[in-house]
């Protein structure tokens, strides 16, 4: 049975007009009505990268992922990347399987969409973990094999420098995967070239939370920044807490690249909990005024919300629509998701409701209310 929103409805191409929203499991109808005022109705929000939330994380299995995906949809979260931290290579087989294992059960009751997961670790630089624990490997065609066949990453991060990383790439590019540069000490021209390798073989590239993990820019050393924002294909991941990344930072991002550039919260397993003692990839974090740090001081994931981020992307100078696109529309295009993340007739009814605030109202995954 058909349902319906009317309020202020957002529009990827940067317009917000009054209206209704007619919807089942997928939008069936948008009528716009200038007159029509209310609250803000939205694409539901898109989170490619995210370890943990309301104390589960990835790496704990099944329980741990349902967990995350019901604390992230009450923030507006509709779809989601269960995502991996660094670890001995049978955790995160393992963690890969529990992913499956959802999936297989039909997704999470009260929860975000999973449509796949992000791996972060371990094919990443030992010189560069940031908080990931010391357990990295190379990507040999062996463990490249090892985890497509489970048939679940949708997203992987790898430090281009490593030995097998070209080769590894290609094979997940064609297997379309998400290729990400992050967690490394490469240079520009060893980027620049590996960004195009893997478009080159057909695949889509993206720059793994971008300036954490793989130094800053200079005149003339441009490093990894300089090279993911010039390359006018790659997708960047920012986490907009204002801690990890300075508004600054963000809104060169978006002139470098307005239709590239979304938000990700990172999120470890304390989103949502408030501060305390927490842990992450079996170290432990201490959280104070919402900012995580392990014990050595390093900054320790997040415990950001997509919403939060999506008042951050506003409060840095950017329109609610174009907030909209950072946390909907581009990451599904990202992921070559095309049945999701806008307001179009025929898409998932997958909508966040908010108030004048933007603060979350109401959540809809595929036409059904969170409880």
């Amino acid at each position: 049975m058909a349902q319906v929103l009317e309020g202020r409805l957002v529009f990827p191409d940067g317009s917000v007009r009054g209206g209704k929203v007619e919807f089942a499991g997928t939008i069936t109808g948008i009528e716009v009505d200038d007159r029509a005022g209310g609250p803000f109705i939205l694409p539901g929000f898109i989170d490619t990268h995210v370890h943990g939330g309301g104390n589960g994380d990835t790496m704990d299995g099944v329980d741990g992922i349902r967990t995350m995906s019901r604390l992230h949809a009450r923030h507006g979260t509709t779809t989601l990347l269960p995502t991996t931290m660094t670890n001995p290579w049978e955790n995160v087989l393992n963690a890969l399987q529990a992913v499956r294992e959802v999936m297989e059960a039909g997704g999470v009751a009260g929860g975000a969409d999973i449509v796949g997961a992000h791996l972060e670790g371990p094919f990443i630089s030992p010189q560069r973990l940031g908080a990931q624990p010391p357990c990295t490997v190379l990507p040999t065609p062996e463990r490249v094999a090892e985890v497509l066949n489970l048939g679940v990453i949708r997203a992987l991060t790898i430090a281009p420098e490593q030995e097998h990383a070209f080769e590894a790439a290609e094979t997940f590019a064609q297997a379309g995967v998400r290729v990400g540069v992050g967690h490394t000490v490469a240079d520009a021209d060893t980027v620049s070239g590996f960004l195009k390798h893997v478009q080159q073989a057909g695949g889509r590239t993206c720059a793994t939370h971008l300036y954490n993990a793989m130094g800053g820019i200079q005149g003339r050393e441009p490093g990894v920044p300089a090279a993911v924002m010039s390359d006018p294909e790659t997708f960047l991941e920012v986490i907009l807490d204002f801690v990890h990344v300075h508004p600054t930072s963000f809104r060169l991002a978006c002139a470098a690249a307005p239709d590239r550039t979304m938000l990700i919260t990172d999120a470890m397993r304390a989103a949502g909990m408030g501060d305390g003692i927490s842990e992450l990839g079996g170290q432990r974090v201490i959280v104070r005024n919402g900012e995580a740090h392990l014990e050595s001081g390093s900054l320790a994931g997040s415990v950001l919300t997509m919403d939060a981020a999506f008042r951050n992307a506003v409060k840095a100078g950017f329109s609610v629509a174009q907030a909209s696109r950072m946390a909907s529309h581009v990451p599904a295009a990202s992921l070559g998701l095309s049945d999701r993340g806008a307001l179009q007739t025929g898409l998932r009814a997958d909508l966040v409701v908010m108030d004048d605030h933007l603060n979350v109202q109401q959540v809809l995954v595929a036409g059904q209310a969170l409880r």
